[in-house]
């Protein structure tokens, strides 16, 4: 039995072919989709417009990918410290890993996952989009 994890206000009228996280229905694993800085519901096909108020720099969009994480976990009713593991997926990783290595050990508050980085050409949600974090929290027998 798996427990499909929306967050609040998620709108089913919205195409989209993945959802924000999976819990199996025992272990107490819980699997996140690829974070963004995108809004974690957008259409499929993508619209472009949809990323147009998205900045460009690598802080603000770690920023606000760390916003959306914070929420997928918090949905899932996980919080920083339950993830285990993380995948990251970066355009640029020779500039942007400095920044999203000190915003991460920032956010994470002392926590250290065990991590994996990988550079990519890119990034399927949108091309302006630089990096890209999948997840895996425990947050206890269920």
């Amino acid at each position: 039995m798996l427990e499909v994890i929306h967050h609040d206000g998620y709108d089913p009228t919205v195409r989209s072919p993945y959802v924000p996280a999976i819990r199996p229905g025992r272990g107490g694993l819980v699997f996140l989709s690829g974070i963004t800085a995108a809004p974690p519901y957008h259409d499929h096909p993508h619209v472009p417009e949809v990323f147009d108020s998205i900045p460009g720099g690598i802080a603000e969009q770690m920023g606000m990918l760390l916003e959306n994480l914070e929420r997928t976990l918090a949905s899932a009713g996980c919080g920083k410290g339950d993830v285990v593991n993380l995948i990251r997926f970066f355009t640029d990783v020779e500039h942007d890993q400095d920044v999203v290595n000190r915003m991460q050990a920032e956010w994470f508050e002392g926590h250290v996952p065990t991590s994996t980085s990988v550079e990519v050409s890119r990034l399927a949600t949108d091309p302006r989009l630089r990096i890209e974090i999948q997840a895996v929290a425990f947050g206890g027998d269920n």
